[in-house]
């Protein structure tokens, strides 16, 4: 009976290799990935596409054994992230709370808000209410994760319980701590949205594709995470998949800016299609700023500064990396450096000035339609007559959009 029991713990009833045990933690902990951006984030959280109820169950079960997550608490907390992003009621931000706060400790601040009632019942609504829910996945978290255990240690022997261990870690080091902290610290950017989100890597193959975290915040409600070309987001690979199998619908995707002909006049139809295209329009505009500010330091002497002050080459160099974020995203030091640019090059200070009458646009909710036509014809004409190349390229690029 000992050595039955020793051969159990050293080997338990799989009797399976390293290789093996290796390949069966990549292969669990990867569906959990999944489940966590199909179905919480993609279906649940954002509405952005509509599962088959088998599939759904499939998936709360999994992250009942693997998680212990309910789903209502899960989808309240990210919702109030988008709501309130970087500020003080965002539950994760890095900005608030500090970079190594969220990676470190980006599970305890998910159990913290999870306690939030206000939370749950202003941001948890439309998630599964049934029986199963009630009674069984949102009462007794812990005896899912158990079972869990349980099963490991049954396969595996005594190594079972770091298989386990392996599986509980997985959520809490990629999502809460990678997405969370690192997705609005390090990174880069194809869009200047209003946060600090960041493509970690542009191939979103370990966490489901949401590495690609600031495509995501410009575009919520999208179930395609990957919007360039050289991006892979295998999330949306698996949705494709139960697609064609009749398991799942895509409710939403980002729209696609398509270029045509130049238009003589803006009209409402183009105002509308410039709206929606925004996103697209101000990381081209992000991009003429970069070759203005080249060719602004190309221009400018590199001559000594002069009784200690710095040279506006000096200057422009500074504020290379701060130009084309969003005001509202730059604290006081760094906004005092753009503001140095802009008065050091009266081509950047132009730039700088023409964007923020661009994004009135569609900023000014207030405004009538007929309003912001008018606004954006008389910008287009400014643009045009500017003597600014950058500019007059950003006019052309917005009156070529197809309606």
């Amino acid at each position: 009976m000992l050595n039955g029991f020793l051969n159990w713990a050293a080997h338990g009833v799989a009797h399976a290799s390293v290789w093996h045990i290796v390949v069966y933690t990549l292969v669990l902990t990867h569906v959990t990935i999944v489940a966590v951006t199909v179905f919480l984030h993609r279906s649940q959280a954002h509405r952005s596409l509509d599962l088959h109820p088998a599939v759904m169950h499939f998936f709360r079960f999994w992250l009942w054994l693997t998680t212990g997550m309910v789903t209502k608490e899960w989808v309240a907390i990210h919702r109030k992230h988008h709501a309130k992003c970087e500020t003080v009621d965002d539950p994760h931000s890095p900005v608030t709370k500090g970079i190594s706060t969220v990676l470190l400790r980006g599970s305890e601040l998910y159990r913290a808000e999870s306690k939030n009632q206000e939370t749950l019942a202003k941001f948890g609504h439309g998630t599964p209410d049934d029986w199963l829910e009630r009674k069984v996945y949102s009462r007794f978290m812990w005896q899912g994760v158990g079972l869990m255990l349980i099963t490991d240690v049954l396969l595996f022997g005594a190594i079972g319980a770091t298989v386990w261990a392996i599986q509980m870690l997985w959520i809490p080091i990629w999502a809460a701590g990678v997405i969370n902290g690192l997705g609005h610290w390090w990174g880069y950017r194809n869009y200047a949205s209003r946060d600090t989100s960041h493509n970690v890597f542009p191939w979103g193959l370990i966490i489901g594709g949401e590495e690609l975290h600031n495509n995501h915040h410009t575009y919520p409600t999208s179930a395609k995470l990957s919007l360039k070309w050289w991006e892979f987001d295998i999330g949306w690979a698996y949705i494709r998949v139960l697609s064609w199998l009749g398991l799942a619908k895509p409710r939403k995707l980002p729209p696609k800016a398509r270029i045509g002909a130049v238009r003589p006049q803006v009209d409402v139809a183009l105002l509308q299609t410039v709206i929606a295209n925004r996103y697209d329009l101000m990381a081209r505009y992000a991009r003429e700023m970069r070759r203005a500010l080249r060719a602004e330091l190309n221009r400018l002497s590199l001559a000594a500064p002069q009784g200690g002050a710095a040279s506006p080459s000096q200057v422009l160099r500074a504020a290379r990396h701060l130009i084309t974020r969003e005001r509202e995203t730059l604290d006081a030091q760094s906004l005092a450096v753009v503001d140095a640019a802009a008065q050091n090059s009266p081509v950047i200070g132009k730039l700088l000035q023409m964007r923020e009458d661009l994004k009135a646009v569609w900023e000014h909710s207030s405004a009538s339609a007929e309003q912001l036509r008018q606004h954006l014809q008389d910008w287009c004409q400014r643009a045009e007559h500017s003597g600014i190349g950058a500019l007059q390229n950003m006019s052309l690029r917005l009156r070529s959009y197809q309606v």
